[in-house]
């Protein structure tokens, strides 16, 4: 296929590479000083000659030293060929390409995946030769290179498919349309490794559809009928995906031929391997998000949903069931600890979303995929499913033998699915359904005991609104005092579970913990005692949500005496550069907004700690070394948002703490901090700082206002929106507060917020509300300067204030918007009927 090459390796070089290889392979070396060696060797012009001859001549060689030699290639070619010799370039190329059909397949793959790099490249146009040699390979009959030519197009097709789908001067067709006959052909190939290499390629043009697919799309369809029952499992995996990614991004493709691939469908979800099974079980979730008719699917759901539940019970091999036997002697592994994720202090948000993962591994699985179908179908039929599904529900319920744990435990997951999209039909019977959910809390199987702290917590709106009922605060009291029993779990994975469903019924429950505080902290101080570090952060989140739910009620000494000196105890054992500092730090944060003054007695030393933690951190950015730790920003924001929970719960109390400390500064940084989350998180406490000591900002009050005016440009907002919804919020709270002083970014900021307010399509809620907010704060103690410009914006700013919630904050907004219309009558005029609008929005207060 290639010319003779002029280069030759030395064969003196060529040893000490393989030997440097060899070493590099071997799990005893030591990496480190291989690595410098090879490192070294990069440095001679012809390495990578060597590396591809290797590769592709070494036959003398172990397969392990060429794929070595081929993977280490794949890495510099990425980094260095763009500056490689044009001899050297031309080398590569032309030893890769006979290897395509090696007789070797680990050989064949190794040199598809360098194949794959060196196109990403050079592109089409830098490298015809190789089209050439793929298609004559494909043409060969030969497997080796047919299979070999189908891998390299597949990872091609992988990595950039719209490159194969452009003119290119120097080849008559586009690579695609001369690819796409022969990959169909392989369809019906005998080999099942063409069939899913051919499958897996065009798969990956589902999205781009190119006019070569598109035009091929009978022919395709045809052979995915065809290989729907194919006796290879991987093809009948990659025939279900195709069905799924077609509903998903081609619905119309699919809708003519939609009673037959349901079925098809159906059967797969079945299949013995599980793989198959769950790529199939994709489609019903795919099929209702895309709202498709749910016609198509009605007369499925008779057979669809026994099929859910059965795959819905633990498969034997789920690494679940041999988590669920630890208790809580065993110690947590590293791989236990998720990362966490902190979310950073949004103004005017309403934070909190259902985490319905009832599983601690978070492995995609068949069972998981099923549950998550049925919940799908649910919200999608309603009560229609009930007919079919209850009957097999309580099938496996009346199971009671132990053997049959396994399908009970379906069961109660399955009520749980089915918690939102059946709500209706169930209502009647949910007294009787929580009332049987009950006493499977003191289940002897552990993961029995912790998907009824799931299902239950589904159900709590519904055991909140119930309390009035006849036996409803009964049953609230059960269940409260079942999921603090399981809190308390010797089982870790129950533990969780637990913890989770506690704080959703606080939730939902708020002041009706109120009576039940000290057996609530009783019961959670007890867990902290024994709790691990996985379970710990559950815990502090629960904590958390309990004072968020109850607010100052908590603010007795009696409960102050149970929670506080534990959380004391370990705010002080850990370091400041430990990580477990993150969960105690956002429970210290609710703690303090709820308790409100009755957080001064612990501010001062809390207060302290994040001012060092920021101080340690900033430090870290630029001298780790120094420092004594590496830099992670999560320390700032967590630190910051505190530093608001304090502001917002101490109110001018905090004012001592500030004027004693270097906050003022470290929060212009953070202003200007490169990380969207961290100027987020500084910007919210600007605005808390602003509302209760304005007096400390003072003396870098225009850097704090020229800082925040810059997050609301149109391009700021585009990159980071809660960045800008914070500084918007930020500016209005501090405009009430300074009045005539915020004059000098008046015009700026207006000209950023009007924009958002005349287009608000697809913009966060809370930014438009905010922006409205500040321009009316604005407007009240700038009308002079507002007055002149109110005819660029009245309009949209009155529908704005349609939608906002009556509050002090709207109230501010109508100021100004009478100081703004009494500083120019007749600008107004043109806009009266919105401004009626606006007024009207007010709830009429009936006291």
């Amino acid at each position: 296929m290639a010319a003779p090459a002029l280069w030759q390796p030395q064969e003196q070089g060529l040893r000490e590479i393989c030997t440097l290889l060899e070493a590099h392979i071997s799990p005893n070396s030591d990496q480190a000083r291989i690595w410098q060696q090879l490192q070294h060797y990069s440095q001679f012009p012809d390495f990578n000659n060597y590396l591809v001859f290797l590769l592709a001549r070494g036959e003398g060689k172990s397969i392990e030293v060429r794929q070595a030699a081929g993977l280490l290639l794949k890495n510099n070619l990425r980094a260095t060929f763009s500056s490689m010799p044009v001899p050297s370039q031309q080398y590569i190329k032309s030893e890769l390409l006979p290897c395509i059909g090696a007789t070797n397949r680990a050989i064949r793959s190794t040199v598809g995946t360098v194949i794959s790099v060196l196109f990403q490249i050079v592109r089409v146009a830098g490298w015809i030769e190789l089209f050439q040699a793929l298609h004559k390979c494909l043409d060969s009959n030969d497997l080796d290179h047919m299979e070999g030519a189908m891998d390299a197009i597949y990872k091609i097709c992988e990595d950039v498919p719209e490159e194969l789908d452009i003119d290119v001067a120097g080849l008559p067709e586009r690579p695609i349309n001369v690819f796409m006959p022969r990959i169909l052909q392989f369809f019906q190939s005998p080999h099942a490794s063409l069939r899913k290499l051919a499958l897996g390629c065009i798969n990956q043009y589902i999205v781009v559809m190119p006019s070569a697919l598109y035009m091929s799309m009978d022919q395709y369809l045809q052979g995915l009928f065809n290989l729907a029952k194919d006796p290879s499992a991987d093809v009948r995996k990659l025939v279900c995906s195709a069905w799924v990614q077609l509903i998903e991004v081609r619905p119309s493709i699919l809708e003519p031929h939609l009673k037959n691939v349901t079925e098809l469908i159906l059967q797969a979800n079945k299949d013995s391997d599980d793989e198959v099974a769950l790529e199939a079980c994709e489609f019903w979730s795919a099929y209702c998000d895309v709202s498709m008719p749910p016609e198509g699917l009605r007369e499925f759901l008779p057979r669809l949903i026994p099929t859910l539940l059965s795959n819905m019970v633990y498969a034997d091999d789920d690494e679940s069931l041999a988590d669920a036997e630890e208790d809580e002697s065993f110690p947590d592994r590293d791989q236990d600890l998720k990362p966490r994720f902190h979310a950073s202090r949004l103004h005017g948000s309403e934070t909190g979303e259902d985490d319905d993962d009832d599983d601690a591994v978070n492995v995609w699985n068949l069972r998981k995929c099923s549950a998550a179908g049925l919940d799908v179908l649910s919200n999608v039929f309603g009560d229609n499913i009930l007919p079919t599904l209850m009957p097999l529900i309580e099938q496996n319920l009346a199971r009671t033998d132990d053997d049959s744990w396994k399908e009970r435990e379906t069961a109660v997951l399955s009520l749980g699915a089915i918690a939102e999209g059946c709500i209706a039909g169930l209502y009647p019977h949910l007294p009787q359904i929580v009332a049987f959910l009950i006493p499977l809390l003191d289940d002897k199987f552990p993961l029995i005991r912790s998907i009824t702290c799931w299902t239950l917590s589904r159900y709590s709106k519904f055991i909140v609104q119930s309390l009035d009922h006849p036996n409803g605060r009964e049953q609230f009291d059960k269940i409260l005092m079942g999921l603090l029993r399981r809190i308390l779990d010797t089982n870790k994975r129950v533990q969780e579970a637990a913890c989770s469903a506690f704080a959703t019924l606080e939730e939902e429950a708020a002041e009706e913990l109120v009576p039940h505080l000290e057996v609530i902290l009783q019961h959670l101080m007890c867990a902290y005692g024994k709790y691990q570090k996985r379970n710990l952060r559950i815990l502090y989140d629960a904590l958390g949500t309990l004072a968020d739910a109850v607010g100052a009620e908590l603010n007795q000494a009696k409960y102050l005496d149970i929670f506080m000196p534990p959380l004391i105890t370990k705010w002080q054992q850990l370091q400041n550069s430990d990580k477990d500092l993150f969960p105690l730090l956002e429970c210290f944060t609710s703690i303090a907004q709820a308790l409100g003054p009755g957080f001064a007695q612990f501010a001062e030393p809390v207060f302290q700690r994040c001012i060092n933690l920021i101080q340690s951190q900033q430090l870290a950015k630029i001298d780790p070394t120094a420092a004594g730790s590496l830099y992670d920003r999560e320390f700032i924001v967590c630190s910051l948002d505190l530093l608001s929970g304090l502001a917002e719960g101490l109110g001018a109390g905090i004012e001592s703490l500030v004027a004693q400390s270097n906050l003022r500064d470290l929060l212009l940084q953070c202003c200007m901090d490169e990380a969207a989350d961290v100027r987020q998180s500084a910007l919210a406490l600007l605005g808390d700082l602003s509302r209760v000591c304005p007096i400390h900002l003072h003396p870098r009050l225009q850097e704090f206002l020229t800082v925040a005016a810059k997050q609301l440009s149109p391009q700021s907002v585009k990159d980071a929106v809660s960045v800008a919804n914070n500084a918007c919020w930020a500016i209005g709270e501090l405009a009430i507060k300074i009045g005539k002083e915020i004059e000098p970014v008046v015009i700026n900021v207006v000209s950023c917020l009007v924009p958002i307010l005349k287009s608000p399509e697809g913009l966060n809620k809370s930014l438009i509300e905010n922006s409205a907010i500040t321009l009316g704060r604005l407007s009240w103690v700038c009308p002079d300067i507002m007055a002149p410009h109110m005819d660029h914006f009245m309009q949209a700013w009155c529908s704005a204030l349609c939608m906002i919630r009556d509050d002090f904050e709207k109230e501010d907004a109508f100021h100004g918007l009478c100081a703004m219309v009494a500083a120019n009558p007749s600008g107004a005029v043109g806009s009266l009927a919105y401004i009626c609008q606006a007024c009207a929005s007010w709830t009429v207060n009936q006291k």
